[in-house]
């Protein structure tokens, strides 16, 4: 919907503002249309606590309401220009009402007004991310499941490090969304609070019931101070953050499924790759570069957002136009990009038999072995001396024996004792098996399968949890929105 024609009259600028080469540029209608059915609700909300304070007279009220019905039925397309929504919205009842369809502004700015319709849209984008982290954490649960005994190469720095369990991998993901998903409910906190009734930033003379406009419209409490409430922003920020925090999460999980399926340790299904236009031998994990790159976009919009509102005077300004698309565009990508890794972790296979394989190379047990040592009395350093000195030599490939002659000969050059002065032979060919270094790894939060049965009951309880919390939020909203109906019915 563009901006009324230069030289007709608007609402709110009358003659004297209503024209000029600029115009277009002032008007964010088109972009509002996120927030068409948030601006009636706080509308709704706002004209019946008026009527019920006395400040606008019930039958009028009642028109008001009904022309909001009449509006809300014809769609954000069939508005009349303006500036914006909320003086598009109001010239349309007024077309439909006349002049006391003005009444529907009493006691309230278009600054506090669309901070209200900003915080009541966000707040569902907000719960719809984080339902979308919780398919990935359920995701990456049922995985890790089906792979507790998988054994994997661990890698730090992109060489093989430790062996570790498939299961493990995941759930460090886990943990990682879980924080993902806290973050977003703690944000909604903050944005499920009204600013209704703080006005242009100077509060009201009218005696407005500011908890009621927030009880209408399923807020959680009111922004005690009126320029606060009127200009903050950092409620938006801090969503973004969440919001990009999360997609950098994405982003490296993405980048090691990528990795991993370069090296045949894992293969995508079908239905989250795609071939080449012209190598018909190629399966490329497309989806998964995709979220990949949803990072920089959301990295992107937090930057755009903060530099927007960084170094702005108090109170309103007309920047702040620009700064909530921001958020509302980040929300979207990230929660389908979320959506995608969901289902491209739940579809994947992974190659038991090739991890195995992989999980010894490089000498992957070598702290293990540093570790026996150790807990056999050696000061660390020199254990981690001594299996330094053998590493060049040691393939867990050969027959355990010759790696263990391989430590033996290089302790014997260190303190002049053979390996097997200090532990056994057995000790030392089951620290060097990967399967057994994991088992032998059951410290709280390590890779043995005791200890990732209870991260997974761990991970378990608490997405249940965050998904109860989420539901209710939910069931307050539409609790709010059904007080709100029942309400304007008592007027129309």
């Amino acid at each position: 919907m563009t901006s009324e024609e230069p030289g007709d009259s608007s609402v709110v600028r009358r003659d004297r503002f209503s024209g000029g080469p600029a115009r277009g540029f002032l008007s964010s209608l088109a972009a509002d249309e996120r927030i068409f059915a948030a601006d009636l609700a706080v509308d709704r909300a706002h004209v019946v606590m008026l009527a019920e304070r006395g400040i606008v007279e019930d039958e009028v009220a009642g028109e008001i309401l009904a022309a909001l019905d009449d509006v809300e039925a014809a769609g954000h397309a069939a508005l009349p220009g303006g500036e914006d929504i909320h003086e598009a919205v109001e010239s349309a009842v007024i077309e439909r009402v006349g002049t006391e369809g003005g009444k529907m502004h009493t006691a309230r700015s278009r600054n506090d007004e669309v901070a209200a319709c900003i915080r009541y849209r966000l707040r569902e984008d907000v719960l719809d991310a984080a339902e979308a982290t919780l398919a990935l954490r359920e995701a990456l649960i049922g995985a890790a499941e089906e792979h507790v005994g998988t054994v994997m190469p661990g890698y730090t720095h992109l060489q093989p490090a430790q062996p570790t369990t498939v299961a493990h991998y995941l759930l460090s993901y886990e943990a990682a969304v879980r924080r993902d998903t806290a973050r977003l409910l703690d944000a909604y906190g903050r944005i499920n609070q009204s600013p209704l009734g703080a006005a242009a930033f100077a509060g009201t003379p009218f005696d407005v019931n500011r908890e009621r406009t927030a009880e209408l419209l399923g807020f959680d409490g009111v922004l005690g101070n009126s320029m606060d409430a009127s200009s903050a922003r950092d409620f938006l920020a801090e969503t973004l953050s969440a919001l990009a925090t999360h997609a950098v999460t994405l982003s490296g999980l993405a980048e090691d499924l990528v990795l991993f399926a370069n090296r045949g340790h894992v293969e995508l299904s079908d239905d989250y790759s795609s071939t080449s236009s012209i190598m018909p031998q190629k399966k490329n994990p497309d989806t998964l570069e995709l979220v990949r790159a949803c990072a920089g976009d959301a990295v992107g919009d937090l930057a755009g957002l903060l530099t927007t509102l960084k170094g702005l005077p108090r109170a309103y300004n007309r920047d702040l136009q620009r700064a909530h698309r921001h958020a509302f565009d980040a929300a979207d990508l990230v929660a389908e990009a979320t959506e995608v890794a969901a289902g491209a972790v739940a579809t994947a296979t992974w190659n038991e038999e090739a991890l195995a394989e992989a999980a010894g190379e490089g000498f992957s047990t070598a702290t293990g072995v540093a570790d026996l040592l150790a807990m056999a009395g050696m000061p660390f350093r020199t254990a981690h001396e001594i299996v330094a000195e053998a590493a060049p030599d040691v393939d867990l490939g050969d027959d355990p024996a010759s790696a263990v002659a391989t430590l033996d000969a290089a302790a014997e050059r260190v303190v002049g004792e053979p390996v097997s002065a200090f532990v056994t032979r057995d000790a030392v060919e089951s620290a060097l098996d990967p399967g057994e270094s994991v088992e032998s790894r059951d410290s709280a939060g390590g890779p043995a399968a005791p200890a990732v049965a209870d991260q997974l009951d761990d991970a378990e309880t608490t997405a249940d949890a965050d998904a109860a919390a989420l539901a209710a939020r939910r069931d307050a909203i539409v609790e709010a929105d059904d007080r709100l109906t029942a309400e304007v019915q008592r007027y129309v």
